[in-house]
């Protein structure tokens, strides 16, 4: 009884870390949102998670090398939209272009790689939530 009351104390614990992170993200990435100027571009905050994904160009986002210029590229932000009506399914729309990757000021293009990173975690949790609620859809009568 006492190991499964531990086990319980540790995932409420991870729970309630993972719920404590995501709120602290999402206060960082709409402060990242104005910093990086995307609100010039997208008017509310909450647009940026009707994207399927965004992506970037121009620096690396793999662990190994995460923020790492890619020379003779381009810095740019790539949000990729979604229309299942639309003769072509997917587009990719430009939230920011900042210029060779090579001359944007070290601060920019890390606050850049910042935000893609923070987006991708909210947006994972996003993903997990919707996964969640389509499997009410397999329980069974009982």
């Amino acid at each position: 009884m006492s190991s499964a009351l531990e086990r319980l104390k540790n995932i409420t614990n991870k729970i309630s870390s993972y719920e404590t992170t995501r709120q602290e993200n999402m206060k960082i990435l709409k402060n990242l949102y104005k910093e990086i100027e995307l609100d010039k571009k997208l008017d509310n905050f909450s647009d940026l998670f009707n994207f399927k994904a965004i992506n970037l160009s121009g620096a690396s986002l793999l662990g190994d090398n995460l923020g790492e210029i890619k020379q003779g590229k381009y810095l740019q932000i790539l949000a990729i939209s979604y229309d299942k009506n639309a003769s072509k399914k997917s587009t990719n729309v430009s939230l920011g272009y900042f210029g060779k990757a090579q001359n944007v000021k070290l601060s920019l293009k890390n606050k850049i790689v910042e935000f893609i990173i923070r987006y991708r975690f909210e947006k994972s949790f996003m993903s997990l939530e919707n996964y969640y609620t389509m499997l009410d859809n397999f329980k069974k009568d009982e």
